[in-house]
């Protein structure tokens, strides 16, 4: 991914990710995305970069050793702060959809943000709204007040979230809509798609936001937009 390419993800909103990549694949039916209402702590703010993964689990207490789940923690942070950059931290709750254990708050999304990773997407809990680092978006499954018996409990695998499976690597755009993962053999082509998607969108827009404009253009516009779409 190039920086322009990156900056331009950054600029755009999912849903406009979403519709890029059919552009790119020439054809309808794209499903890498995540399913139901998810939350985020910046209504602004856009998530890009490669999946560092995860699990997480907090109803009940662990039952390994305290050794165990503590080397297990710092190997996750270990993994999170050498994730190839750009990166996003992707972590399941394993408890969903009965999650209770808020592992994401002013501690941890600023030990994230610290270690350069641009956002968070979890089916899991986040707490300290109005304490949650500043510029580091999370895309949540719910908010919550308590951390439970938050451990982590699986490290750099496959998760699910929301019906979206995210491997290890994955280049995940998210923001308040949601998470795509984008299909690694459209990558090359993902600029000319967003353009060219923006382009056949002013074919509506354009003549809609003129004066007088009515069923007539309308129709006129729409079928030169029904020629141009995919």
């Amino acid at each position: 991914m190039t920086p322009e390419l990156l900056a331009l993800l950054r600029s755009v909103d999912t849903p406009t990710v979403c519709n890029a990549i059919e552009v790119a694949q020439g054809k309808r039916g794209f499903n890498a995305f995540t399913r139901g209402t998810m939350l985020i702590n910046d209504p602004v703010g856009v998530v890009v970069g490669y999946a560092s993964t995860a699990k997480i689990a907090a109803i009940t207490p662990p039952s390994e050793p305290a050794d165990v789940i503590r080397a297990r923690r710092m190997a996750y942070y270990k993994q999170m702060a050498e994730a190839p950059k750009p990166s996003v931290c992707v972590v399941e709750d394993e408890d969903y959809p009965h999650a209770i254990g808020a592992f994401w708050g002013e501690v941890n999304t600023t030990i994230h943000k610290g270690f350069g990773l641009s956002g968070t997407v979890t089916n899991g809990v986040m707490r300290d709204l109005g304490d949650m680092a500043p510029d580091y978006p999370v895309v949540a499954g719910s908010i919550g007040p308590s951390h439970g018996f938050v451990h982590v409990t699986e490290l750099d695998g496959p998760v699910t979230i929301f019906g979206l499976t995210v491997s290890p690597g994955d280049l995940v755009h998210a923001d308040q809509h949601g998470a795509v993962v984008v299909p690694p053999e459209v990558i090359d082509h993902l600029a000319q798609a967003i353009t060219k998607m923006q382009e056949t969108e002013q074919l509506v827009l354009g003549p809609a936001q003129e004066a007088g404009f009515d069923f007539a253009r309308f129709e006129k516009a729409w079928a030169n937009f029904e020629r141009a779409r995919t």
